[in-house]
């Protein structure tokens, strides 16, 4: 396959048709019914910290992070990460999580947590997060309920439900 002509950048306000067009693509009418997608809505996500991936003119992915709180202290959600399905396997789910996590990293957050494939997200540091330290609002395979400590020891400040931080 020849090299993409990959653009990653910061989401853009004016991105969120295509965003929304790109996630019926990739996760179909489903998607809705999901634990993350209901911890996530009607809440915002951290434009700053949300990034996309455009071939052309075309939006090939994008990956958000949402704020979230548990026990009184405020962390990110990961995801939805998501790749055109006629571009996957070409990295750009990768190119996406690095971006984001740098973003955030650089943003001073500590902790990300999401629901996902455990063996892709392992490749970006993430792990399972302890039996009963973390409650999403819905059923969830704890084998695919992740974290990602940015700061030594964040986690430990964090126990409970997750719930969104919805906007003022």
């Amino acid at each position: 396959m020849p090299a993409l002509s990959l653009v990653i950048r910061p989401e853009h306000p004016d991105d969120a048709a295509a965003i929304e067009r790109l996630h019926a693509r990739a996760f179909g009418p489903g998607r809705y019914a999901r634990t993350a997608f209901r911890l996530r809505e009607g809440a915002g996500h951290r434009a700053d910290l949300s990034v996309t991936a455009s071939v052309g003119s075309f939006l090939a992915g994008s990956v958000r992070m949402a704020p979230v709180h548990a026990g009184g202290a405020a962390f990110l959600a990961l995801g939805p990460l998501a790749v055109d399905p006629s571009f996957s396997g070409r990295g750009i789910g990768t190119a996406l999580m690095r971006a984001s996590l740098a973003a955030a990293e650089g943003a001073g957050e500590g902790l990300v947590i999401l629901v996902g494939d455990a063996p892709f997200y392992a490749r970006f540091g993430f792990t399972p997060v302890p039996p009963g330290h973390l409650t999403l609002p819905g059923p969830v395979d704890p084998a695919r309920f992740l974290r990602l400590e940015l700061a030594a020891g964040f986690l430990a400040q964090v126990h409970g439900v997750v719930a969104a931080i919805r906007p003022a």
